[in-house]
């Protein structure tokens, strides 16, 4: 949420906050976080959007938690009745689910996954939608488009996006899928430094502005994945990271205003 606001605010539209929880840090590199639950808020906040009423173009879902999950699955069909939903199902990377997660969390994600009119999930989350056995490293493209093809098959999404897809020429890859076409198609892009956290978030917010502001699912991936690209160069151009922290994608974001506006 802290990046999909400013992000999307800046790209002109005006998000509207369903807050699922309170996190005193991310999950990773900083030790044992805090977590406070807002399902029971959610309920309210949703009950009294429904006396507005409210109506949205887009509705944009990542790391939720069991609860927020389970409040989501009874009242996604409404919140987002006439809007388009991206899902991003963060659950984990690099082989293993993020901490506080298990295999219930993964069977309603699954539910909720079938909802989406485009899901970005990474390969250790597109292998637990399919419940195959997680792996780490390497993957070949042919392997990648395997996992988008079964996904296609299992959930019927309008579009599916594999993303941060380690590839064995040693490049990020994506791989996308428009299921009305049944195009598949590639992108890569040179592994630039470390992991940073908060990547997803950061191209899931701008995949999201680049597909509002009408540009095709392949063109909004290539402009996500260029904004990562150069941010991460500029971060480390002007010494300004420590992965923990994430990007500071403020140094690329009027490139980004300039291409979209």
């Amino acid at each position: 949420m802290a990046v999909a606001l400013p992000i999307l605010g800046a790209l002109g539209f005006n998000p509207t906050v369903l807050p699922t929880a309170i996190l005193s840090t991310h999950t990773g590199g900083f030790g044992k976080n805090i977590y406070l639950d807002l399902s029971s808020e959610m309920e309210k906040i949703i009950a009294h959007w429904e006396t507005v009423p409210l109506s949205f173009s887009a509705v944009y879902l990542g790391y939720l938690g069991k609860k927020p999950l389970d409040v989501l699955l009874s009242s996604i069909d409404e919140l987002a009745a006439d809007s388009f939903l991206l899902l991003d199902p963060v659950m984990g990377d690099h082989g293993k689910l993020y901490r506080g997660f298990d295999l219930d969390y993964v069977h309603q994600m699954q539910h909720l996954v079938q909802k989406a009119d485009l899901i970005t999930p990474n390969v250790t989350e597109a292998q637990l939608l399919l419940g195959k056995e997680c792996t780490t490293g390497a993957i070949s493209s042919t392997a990648a488009i395997d996992l988008v093809t079964e996904l296609n098959e299992k959930y019927k999404n309008k579009q599916i996006l594999l993303t941060g897809i380690p590839k064995t020429n040693g490049k990020i890859g994506i791989v996308g899928i428009n299921t009305i076409s049944q195009e598949i198609w590639q992108l890569e892009t040179a592994k630039i430094g470390t992991n940073f956290f908060g990547t997803g978030d950061i191209f899931a917010s701008v995949l999201l502005g680049a597909l509002l502001h009408g540009n095709t699912l392949k063109a909004a991936a290539k402009i996500a994945m260029q904004f990562i690209s150069n941010t991460i160069e500029k971060n480390m151009q002007f010494n300004r990271y420590d992965s923990r922290f994430g990007l500071d994608y403020s140094l690329e974001l009027p490139v980004l205003l300039k291409q979209l506006n």
